[in-house]
């Protein structure tokens, strides 16, 4: 059974990835992702407020009593000559690209606003990241703000990373926009080289206790995996970029549903925590086994089989299958799903 997919334009051995989650913190677990079965890492996390910080924090530090001596206002270069930011992240890719095999994706995560922790962007690709996976996480609460200023500034974010790096750029979304289909098509034509759908944004909750607004998490349920699945498959054939499936992905079934809407790889995390990395094993196992039942001889053969432009009934994907649910709907349904 041939196994392998594209993405951004790497050849991997599965459409198996492991997304950016705390699991990857340390370089003996990506080394057992990998023996379990895992075709790609994408790393945690570096925070747009993190590189802020460094850089403040440094320009402090090199300001300190300048003003004593006349020379020692020229004596230090300015602040942005420096290559700054969190070095321990630079060597975790190094350190992870010299222990595995397997394609290494870095992560940062922006606020919404370009700025200069774009440059931060080429420090990743000297290190040595296959990839960029650029993960735009921003709730816009400012009600003068348009919806045409918050995709200009989400275009303006791939367009400077992507003038830094030459390696390859996945851009994670969240599905609210006005017309999704139409900012695909735009950050395709940025230059984005993939688009991994969708964020997920976690949200606060008020402690009754202590009276104060506190994070929460909730792992991903198989069915947070229906909202991508439906926009993969419209997208699949209209953007020139690979499509990632991510949130709700959590067994064979899942993983299938989405290469045939037209996913190119789909990605772990929930069912990783919940059940360990040997889940990765287990999930491929299971595809496999489902593929060679129906006599499918490759996951290129399964790639975007129903996706809107080869469904039979394309309309699914749109009003008709609200429209049709909504009407076949029954009290004993609700009942049914509960127990």
């Amino acid at each position: 059974m041939n196994l392998s997919t594209s993405y951004l334009g790497l050849k991997l051995r599965t459409p198996l990835v492991v997304s950016a989650c705390p699991l990857s913190e340390e370089i003996e677990t990506i080394k057992q992702m990998e023996d379990a079965g895992a075709s790609a890492v994408v790393l945690y996390s570096l925070f747009e407020e993190q590189l802020r910080h460094d850089r403040m924090e440094l320009a402090k530090n090199l300001e300190q009593g300048t003003e004593s001596f006349a020379e020692s206002l020229t004596y230090f270069p300015e602040p942005e000559e420096f290559n700054l930011g969190p070095a321990g992240y630079l060597k975790h890719i190094l350190r992870a690209k010299t222990t595995v095999r397997i394609p290494i994706i870095a992560s940062l995560n922006a606020s919404g606003t370009p700025g200069t922790w774009t440059h931060y962007a080429r420090r990743i690709q000297e290190a040595g990241a296959d990839a960029l996976e650029l993960n735009i996480y921003s709730i816009p609460t400012d009600p003068n703000l348009t919806a045409a200023d918050i995709e200009r500034s989400y275009l303006d974010i791939v367009k400077a990373v992507k003038s830094e790096v030459t390696i390859p750029v996945a851009v994670k979304l969240s599905p609210f926009f006005t017309n999704f289909s139409n900012m695909a098509r735009r950050l395709d034509e940025a230059g984005a080289d993939g688009l991994v759908l969708f964020n997920r944004f976690y949200q606060p909750d008020i402690d009754l206790e202590s009276l104060d607004v506190k994070p929460h998490i909730l792992l991903s349920t198989p069915m947070a995996m229906r909202l991508p699945l439906r926009w993969i498959a419209i997208l699949r054939g209209k953007v020139r970029s690979s499509l990632a499936a991510t949130s709700g992905i959590h067994r064979a079934p899942d993983v299938l549903k989405m290469l045939m809407a037209g996913a190119d790889v789909t990605m772990l995390c929930s069912t990783l925590l919940r059940h360990g990395l040997a889940q990765i094993r287990v999930i491929e196992r299971e595809m496999v086994s489902w593929m060679e039942d129906r006599d499918y001889e490759s996951v290129e053969q399964l790639k975007g089989s129903l996706s809107q432009k080869n469904c039979a009934a394309p309309s699914e994907f749109e009003r008709a299958q609200y429209i049709r649910s909504i009407s076949h709907f029954s009290p004993i349904d609700a009942y049914n799903s509960r127990y």
